[in-house]
């Protein structure tokens, strides 16, 4: 990976669709290099860029994070099977504990994570114990991480993105029309407006109104995600803990501001707080628990569970590396 490939990165982490003669004069290349780096970042699975829920998702849809146990010769077969389910967004093998899989549910609603966890996952052959927690709050998630490898000039010439409007386009007036265009952004947020428009049978402009409307409607925003061998992180550990109810909605001024952080939410259960940290070596899980409890001291942590292989992130097919190999289209909306 050069500079120039981690700065490109971190250029679409905060505009993912941004053209390469845009992004030309801030990254001190021209747009034909640019176009030749993303397609061999995209083609060797070290970067991608896809489209998920926007803000209006936490308003009219519902998050849930699952544990599932199972007997050890069991888990890769059990990962790959569920890594086909539309509903598991993400699926991350973990460390031999409590849980074996841990999974990130988006559904429309309570009543439909709770079908797919009772009648989808529990009647699997190889699952012997499922926990579902579901998300009150979230309050940092991986379209929001960054590489870090912009300065404070170029950021400031790049802007602040604009943030779609929570109480925006419900998501039952979805047409068809707007569902294959998400389908086709899941698999690639880049996809060209005159391509989406070949799929749609639409006009380019056409395409350009609807998309338009989703992400200032706030049903849909757009992320890139990168493999380790980009992010420099390898370790991925979540902390599962308790904080009383009335520091709960610190967690976005305390826990979400640690370097690293790429997964912060309120739930359900006794262990009220959920984060996700991807962290360099094994050695700085220690340090990021000390540093979270520092920050917010009525935190308690109450498990650690290290990810030994992310599987599927967000729709995308991932191998032992990391890298991407495939698409299953997540389909929340």
């Amino acid at each position: 990976m050069s500079e120039l490939d981690l700065a490109l990165v971190h250029a679409l982490q905060v505009r993912p669709r941004a053209s390469w003669s845009d992004l030309a004069p801030l990254l001190g290349a021209t747009a034909v290099t640019l176009t030749r780096r993303w397609e061999r970042l995209t083609k060797e699975g070290l970067a991608w860029v896809s489209a998920v829920p926007g803000p209006a998702f936490a308003h009219g849809g519902c998050t849930a994070f699952v544990f599932l146990r199972c007997a050890p010769a069991a888990r890769e077969r059990l990962a790959a099977r569920v890594a086909e389910l539309p509903e598991a967004v993400t699926v991350e093998l973990l460390a031999p504990g409590r849980a074996d899989l841990m999974l990130d549910v988006l559904a429309s609603d309570p009543g439909t994570v709770h079908r797919f966890v009772d009648e989808e996952l529990a009647a699997l052959p190889d699952v012997l114990d499922v926990e579902c927690v579901f998300a009150t709050s979230l309050y940092a998630e991986g379209s929001r991480w960054r590489l870090g490898s912009l300065d404070a000039s170029q950021l400031s010439v790049l802007g602040r993105p604009r943030a779609g409007d929570a109480a925006g386009t419900p998501l039952a007036d979805l047409s068809a029309l707007d569902r294959v265009l998400l389908d086709a952004l899941v698999r690639d947020g880049r996809t060209r407006l005159t391509e989406l428009a070949d799929l749609t049978g639409t006009s380019a402009a056409t395409a350009r109104r609807r998309l338009h409307r989703l992400t200032t409607g706030g049903v849909v925003a757009f992320r890139c995600d990168v493999a380790p061998a980009v992010s420099g992180l390898p370790v991925s550990v979540t902390f599962r803990g308790h904080a009383p109810a009335h520091d709960v909605n610190r967690l976005h001024r305390t826990l979400a501001t640690l370097t690293e952080c790429r997964l912060l939410a309120a739930v359900t259960g006794a262990a009220n707080v959920l984060a996700t940290y991807w962290l360099r070596d094994i050695g700085a899980v220690q340090q990021r628990e000390t540093a979270a409890c520092a920050h917010l001291p009525a935190l308690r942590i109450t498990e650690r569970v290290l990810g030994t292989r992310t599987v599927k992130r967000m729709g995308h097919l991932l191998d032992g590396a990391g890298r991407r190999t495939g698409v299953r289209p997540i389909r929340p909306w």
